[in-house]
């Protein structure tokens, strides 16, 4: 096994999933090679037994040399599904520790992002503060402002 075909470091864990996947296919579709393989195997088989009872060693004989091959192919392909069984395990259990990776909000990020938005650059985040509380002391001077007006009017209105 190849460390660094199961290695998902690196990886996000959706397109991670959508490596295993391929990995799924290339199981399935082996496994169905096998289950073909099994089948010739034992038609294969069949038809030594055929010749045998028909006395005809030659056709056996010719038979036998495809039992073998099938008998080597089936082998073959039990090796690689138990192979690719090893890998997706591998990869399945690496999932968990590339989702915790995976932050879905960056704060940091996020912070930068405000700042730039609201016409600052990263790093100015002294100045950003300074720069709310000014506009909040402005807004309450204007309210406190629009206050007294009010009492103004209505003590002007009600003599």
């Amino acid at each position: 096994m190849q460390q660094k075909e199961t290695d998902l470091a690196g990886l996000r864990t959706a397109d991670a999933k959508a490596y295993i996947v391929q990995y799924l296919t290339t199981l399935k579709l082996t496994e169905k090679k096998l289950a073909e393989c099994t089948a010739e195997e034992a038609k294969w088989r069949g038809r030594v037994a055929l010749a045998r009872s028909k006395g005809v060693e030659d056709l056996a004989q010719e038979a036998e040399k495809q039992v073998e091959r099938a008998t080597e192919q089936k082998n073959s392909l039990s090796a690689e599904i138990a192979e690719l069984k090893s890998q997706i395990e591998t990869m399945r259990k690496q999932l968990p520790g590339l989702a915790a990776r995976e932050r879905s909000i960056d704060p940091d990020l996020l912070e930068q992002e405000l700042l730039i938005a609201t016409g600052y650059s990263p790093g100015d985040e002294e100045l950003a503060a300074t720069d709310r509380r000014l506009k909040d002391l402005e807004q309450s001077a204007t309210l406190d402002a629009e206050l007294a007006a009010l009492k103004t009017k209505y003590n002007c209105s009600t003599q």
